[in-house]
């Protein structure tokens, strides 16, 4: 059976985006936290965030993160908050192979400074809150990655080498420590 994947990284790290290439290159299901959360409930997450807040849409993104991260063959992004809580982090860590997708604050408000649909984002001064987001999630996202994958400027094709070669890598390290 091969190992599920599971993409941290805060919004606009390119989870989905590139979630969705991956998985299909490495035969997995791909899912995507957010939009399953959308798909349950009916409505967008910022409607989930005006009605029931944060703590609200956390509870059920706690319950998603639960129940995919234990699934076999799957490719999970999950969203940028979801290392937030350590229940969370567990589930993740335990799930499968975990990437952070890692980009500077600057790169992140250059993806996502038009996207109306990020509740997080909606301040006077994004790029700070990006900011102040990268500052506290940092710390857990590297807490729970297996491998740290810089997706700043490049093309998505070079990302996707560059996660397909340190995944190869992490496999034979694994293998050659295996005991025999």
């Amino acid at each position: 059976m091969q190992k599920n994947i599971i993409l941290v990284g805060l919004m606009g790290a390119g989870k989905s985006t590139i979630g969705r290439q991956l998985a299909r290159r490495l035969n997995l299901t791909f899912y995507d936290s957010d939009k399953v959360i959308e798909e349950r409930t009916g409505v967008s997450i910022p409607t989930i965030f005006a009605i029931e807040g944060e703590q609200g849409f956390r509870e059920r993104e706690e319950l998603v993160i639960a129940e995919f991260a234990a699934m076999p063959g799957i490719l999970l992004a999950t969203g940028g908050g979801s290392v937030l809580r350590e229940t969370n982090r567990a589930h993740i860590k335990a799930g499968g192979c975990v990437i952070y997708l890692r980009a500077t604050a600057d790169q992140l408000f250059q993806r996502i400074k038009h996207d109306k649909s990020r509740p997080l984002m909606q301040t006077e001064n994004p790029l700070q809150t990006l900011r102040d987001l990268l500052k506290t999630r940092e710390p857990l996202y590297m807490e729970v990655a297996d491998l740290v994958v810089s997706t700043g400027k490049q093309k998505v094709n070079v990302i996707l080498r560059d996660i397909h070669n340190k995944l190869k890598q992490l496999q034979e390290s694994s293998h050659a420590n295996a005991p025999s």
